[in-house]
């Protein structure tokens, strides 16, 4: 197996995540953790992937902190996978490759399901990206510039 380079500390924050997020077994349990999914067999069962891919997916997951392991809520010996602050974090980048799809998918009749607000039943408004002061951007609005040095702290 070759081994894939590791973005970890890379200068740009989109391979940071990708180094941290993986691949789409990853984004998928982590969708399924989303939704409710706390144990191994729930994700294998549900994403019908091979034993030892799901293992090593949930411990990369756990590793860069997107998961961590609790005792079973049912008083059983199992462990559980639940989501960290961080890997709820995850939910607009979902929500974002969702609409994307939705939007510019070939067949986007053969998508099962739709997203909704679970209060009022509505589909949910599309992501967008908005200045400080409420502007609608697109990305020809935006641009990258160097992130400023952080400033000394003075000794005594």
């Amino acid at each position: 197996m070759v081994k894939r380079t590791s973005f970890e500390g890379d200068a740009c924050p989109i391979a940071r995540s990708l180094e941290a997020l993986g691949d789409w077994w990853s984004l998928l349990i982590i969708r399924e953790a989303l939704f409710g999914l706390r144990r191994f067999g729930e994700f294998q069962s549900k994403l019908g992937m091979a034993k030892n891919i799901l293992a090593a997916r949930l411990r990369a997951l756990a590793d860069h902190g997107i998961l961590e392991t609790a005792p079973a809520s049912d008083g059983s010996a199992y462990q559980e996978y639940v989501l960290t602050p961080k890997g709820r974090g995850t939910f607009p980048i979902l929500v974002a490759l969702r609409q994307w799809s939705e939007e510019f998918d070939d067949h986007p009749e053969g998508i099962a399901t739709i997203l909704v607000d679970r209060a009022k039943g509505r589909p949910v408004k599309k992501l967008e990206m908005r200045a400080e002061d409420g502007r609608l951007l697109s990305p020809a609005d935006t641009m990258l510039k160097p992130r400023p040095a952080p400033r000394r702290r003075s000794a005594g």
